[in-house]
């Protein structure tokens, strides 16, 4: 066991939105911190200034500095460290798909496009709106969020495990800070990579300009340690399928470490996957290409194994998933695809 325990990373980096305003046609040209100040309740100008230095003011989704002049029609939004509400969760009946449950615990395999909490626009019909609706007094984590020790990304389809009780999340949390829980994700990625296997290091922060994304630092004083290990499991020519295993759990982690080493996940609009990175200039294979991102129409990553030892029983319990149906007819197109042009070689 690692017993260099550090803060569990549930809320690293994260930004939520608490102001979104279009600036409307017959604005004139204006320093964007006098404008919000006409338009956020109890706003002062050193507090605009400081948002924008700290990177929390975006202007059509690209940070801006406090002087940027605002003109009609750019759409404009407050990012900050905290939430714009206060341990308030809407219960809402939204279907789980659970896979396991008992007294201390249950596993939900969740479904690709359901965001895990409320945050950043997503204040409803989220995953823990879900939980509050069908489980009465689930432990709040350290952000007052019911039931959750850890979570995945909206676009990441897979497995949750969830605390029912103070003891379960207080024994599950220690396990994901100490990096002894199993996290096995698999995914699609742009490019014929090199190595049957590999271990990417990298420091995680915002990135300096797209402050929606994470990067990579060698800056050791900058980000948070992050190391993801790969396995090759299958290779179409232009793409790779691989495995993920996690050292650690960083916001984003796998998207930004694979994009990193020149291979973004397929279809990740975030980090670039969405357009054509690899391949022939043919219009059949655009066309191919855009089926595929209409079958996944989500950055291909799937959260399928976690394994961890039980707060009660001491077990160790390992659950294990089948990639969801987009997932996997993907994947099919591409192995189809690769048979028919096993001649073309990768640029």
């Amino acid at each position: 066991m690692n017993n260099n325990i550090e803060p569990i990373d549930l809320e690293e980096e994260e930004l939520f939105e608490h102001y979104k305003f279009e600036v409307p046609k017959g604005q004139a040209f204006l320093r964007i911190d006098k404008y919000l100040m006409g338009l956020i309740p109890n706003a002062t100008r050193n507090k605009i200034q400081n948002a924008a230095t700290e990177g929390n003011i975006f202007v059509n989704n690209v940070t801006v500095k406090s002087n940027y002049k605002v003109k009609p029609f750019d759409v404009v939004a407050v990012m900050l460290s905290h939430p714009p509400f206060e341990n308030h969760v809407l219960p809402e009946n939204i279907p789980l798909n659970i896979v396991y449950e008992d007294e201390a615990l249950l596993l939900v395999n969740k479904e690709p496009g359901l965001v895990v909490h409320p945050g950043h626009g997503n204040y409803t019909g989220t995953l823990v709106n879900a939980l509050a609706f069908h489980f009465e007094n689930l432990p709040m984590n350290s952000s007052e969020r019911p039931g959750l020790v850890h979570r995945i990304d909206k676009d990441t389809s897979g497995l949750l495990v969830i605390a029912k009780t103070e003891a379960a999340m207080t024994h599950l949390a220690k396990q994901f800070e100490a990096k002894t829980t199993e996290r096995e994700y698999v995914a699609l990625v742009w490019g014929n990579v090199a190595e049957e296997s590999g271990t990417i290091h990298g420091n995680l922060a915002r990135h300096l300009k797209d402050r929606m994304q994470m990067a990579v630092f060698a800056d050791p004083e900058i980000g948070k340690p992050a190391i993801t290990h790969y396995n090759v499991l299958e290779r179409f020519g232009y793409v790779t399928l691989i495995t993920c295993r996690l050292e650690t759990g960083r916001t984003h982690q796998i998207r930004a470490h694979m994009k990193h080493i020149g291979h973004p996940l397929f279809n990740d609009e975030r980090y670039g996957g969405h357009l054509i990175l690899k391949g022939t200039t043919f219009t059949k294979y655009k066309q191919f290409i855009e089926n595929c991102f209409k079958i996944l129409p989500r950055q291909a990553l799937h959260a399928k194994t976690l394994g961890f030892v039980h707060p009660n029983t001491g077990e160790l319990m390992r659950f294990d998933t089948e990639l969801p149906q987009d997932f996997q007819d993907c994947i099919e197109k591409w192995r189809n695809y690769s048979k028919s042009h096993a001649t073309e070689e990768e640029e």
